[in-house]
């Protein structure tokens, strides 16, 4: 129920509200993306029947990656969106120096996903380390377009965004942590804490041992002369 949810609203989202909004408002390629970033969040759902944190890391993956990809193709075809009649944010921006601010900062917000990936256990530090220079490859190219806001520049960061999305998922694929290798790493986790408990306990259960060897010394708390120093017994 939960993903055939997901999959009518968003056929109800791209029917009624993405398509009009082409011919409206700018705010269309925002909620195209969320159009877009849906599909893996239904298929999570599908999957394992709920929603989790988890499951949000490849639908944010593709909110983040459209609008650079997007923004890009928007710009260098904005004559054909205009006289198609569709009210793209690349149309009131000659210089372009908004749009690639726009790429710019969508390309910042994919640099922390494969840390998170990783962890979130989801995979190995490996696909961190990739999707960071990948991400890093893609703002390289918004850079360039928000500094030189040429046709060159834009056609280079779409190109990256054509890129960035086929290798982050195989990536995704490759480094993957599987659930037995999950379950395991958990497993680990659990014994090494076990062990330390019972390293606690056995240190606790020596220190009262040796508690209980240590012989009275109550008795000779007063010195049983004045001339003599009250008697002093080392720990064994």
């Amino acid at each position: 129920m939960l993903a055939a949810g997901f999959g009518a609203s968003n056929l109800l989202l791209y029917a009624f509200v993405y398509t009009p909004l082409k011919q409206i408002h700018p705010i269309n390629t925002w909620v195209g993306a969320i159009v877009g970033a849906i599909p893996p969040l239904l298929g999570w759902a599908a999957a394992s029947g709920q929603v989790s944190l988890n499951g949000m890391l490849l639908p944010a993956a593709l909110y983040f990656w459209q609008l650079p990809h997007f923004m890009a193709l928007a710009y260098l075809c904005r004559k054909d969106y205009a006289d198609g009649g569709f009210r793209m944010f690349s149309l009131a921006d000659a210089s372009g120096q908004r749009t690639a601010a726009v790429a710019l900062r969508n390309c910042l917000y994919l640099l922390p996903l494969g840390y998170l990936a990783y962890d979130w256990g989801l995979t190995s530090g490996w696909f961190c380390l990739e999707s960071t220079l990948l991400a890093l490859a893609i703002s390289g190219t918004a850079i360039s377009f928000y500094l030189n806001g040429t046709t060159k520049d834009a056609r280079r960061m779409f190109h990256a965004s054509l890129l960035y999305l086929p290798v982050f998922m195989s990536g995704l694929l490759v480094h993957r942590v599987t659930e037995s290798e999950q379950q395991m790493t958990i497993e680990n986790s659990v014994k090494i804490v076990q062990m330390s408990s019972s390293l606690d306990t056995t240190e606790e259960a020596r220190e009262e041992k040796r508690m209980k060897r240590r012989p009275p010394v109550a008795y000779a708390s007063v010195a049983p002369f004045p001339f003599l120093p009250a008697p002093s017994y080392a720990t064994p």
